[in-house]
């Protein structure tokens, strides 16, 4: 394959660890657009089964795998190969498969991720804990946006973020994800991406909550609006640019997370509203719900850093203190009168 846009690592394989909806997804796009792509996942037998079936017959039941995509059931083999490396596993387990694979990356390897989220334990993004484990020598990047992992697996119209320090990097992920019908863009703002991914799993589950409630059209913009306010703060105070909350990673991933039930994040609130518990939403979904974890993570870090954060404050509470539904709003709704 010939090298792209004067980048000679575009032509080597990519490989992505992580085989469920979302690195599925992204590996048959990259396959897709003409890079070979190898994915790699911790469970044997559910490779075994992408390996025979020639899809993900769980999330991606609809989409057969390209002939660029290959199962790769050694880890080693899979990083050996390749030059970029994309992770796509929940926040819990972004750490722990870094550490996997520091010690089986090679000088000129780049690594970028399509996880989203504060780690739970330290308050850290997660381009700090890939600088923490592989050290500052290693290119990242992080790709996020408003993207549902079926709809890509579908080859449905898509647009999306790939933002890193290392422009070079930022822009051969571009070439190698985009095609006919997926766009991407490039942004040098890493923490205002970040920032976007992870405050916006847990607005959603307070638009689902509201929707589930009944409180109607009028409620869910102003969450919305509101939101985007609270994430904007937060990213400004952490270091990002306030432009970045106007993009595709962060108000593009905020409405669409917030509308639209293919969200787990919106499929938990609703799930409260209608009496369940959290825990109780959580396993009827059957996947993991980052807003949950994030929700705790989010706040932490905005008390770290005073930023006020009155509706991710009533998620949280919600989730992890037992309040009721009604309470919240409440207190939202009675909160000192202020210029907007």
């Amino acid at each position: 394959m010939p090298h792209r846009h004067g980048d000679p690592a575009s032509s080597a394989p990519i490989a992505v660890l992580g085989a469920g909806s979302w690195g599925s997804a992204l590996a048959i796009q990259f396959a897709r657009s003409g890079r070979a792509t190898l994915l790699w996942g911790r469970d044997p037998a559910h490779l075994a089964t992408l390996a025979a079936q020639r899809r993900n017959s769980r999330y991606l039941p609809d989409t057969p795998f390209p002939e660029r995509l290959s199962i790769e059931p050694d880890l080693g083999r899979a990083v050996n190969d390749a030059i970029d490396i994309l992770i796509a596993v929940p926040s819990h387990a972004f750490r722990a498969t870094l550490e996997r694979l520091r010690p089986l990356l090679k000088p000129g390897q780049r690594v970028a991720w399509a996880t989203k989220g504060f780690e739970l334990s330290t308050g850290r993004m997660p381009h700090e804990v890939a600088r923490e484990v592989l050290g500052a020598d290693v290119p990242v990047a992080v790709l996020s946006g408003p993207t549902f992992a079926s709809e890509v697996g579908r080859g449905l119209p898509t647009a999306m973020t790939i933002a890193s320090p290392d422009e070079r990097f930022a822009t051969a992920l571009m070439h190698s994800l985009s095609g006919k019908n997926f766009r991407a863009y490039t942004s040098p703002d890493i923490v205002g991406v970040e920032v976007g991914g992870a405050v916006k799993n847990v607005l959603a589950i307070g638009a689902g909550i509201a929707d589930g409630m009944g409180y109607g059209a009028n409620t869910r913009i102003a969450l919305i609006t509101r939101g985007l306010a609270e994430m904007t703060r937060l990213g400004v105070a952490l270091g990002a640019r306030a432009e970045t909350f106007m993009g595709l990673a962060a108000l593009g991933d905020l409405v669409l997370t917030c509308t639209d039930d293919q969200s787990r994040n919106r499929r938990l609130g609703l799930a409260i509203a209608r009496g369940q518990t959290p825990a109780q939403a959580a396993a009827a979904i059957g996947q993991v719900v980052e807003g949950i974890a994030a929700a705790r993570a989010v706040c932490e870090v905005a008390r770290r850093v005073g930023v006020e954060m009155p509706i991710a404050e009533q998620v949280y509470a919600v989730l992890h203190e037992g309040l009721d539904v009604a309470t919240a709003v409440r207190t939202l709704m009675t909160r000192a009168l202020k210029p907007e």
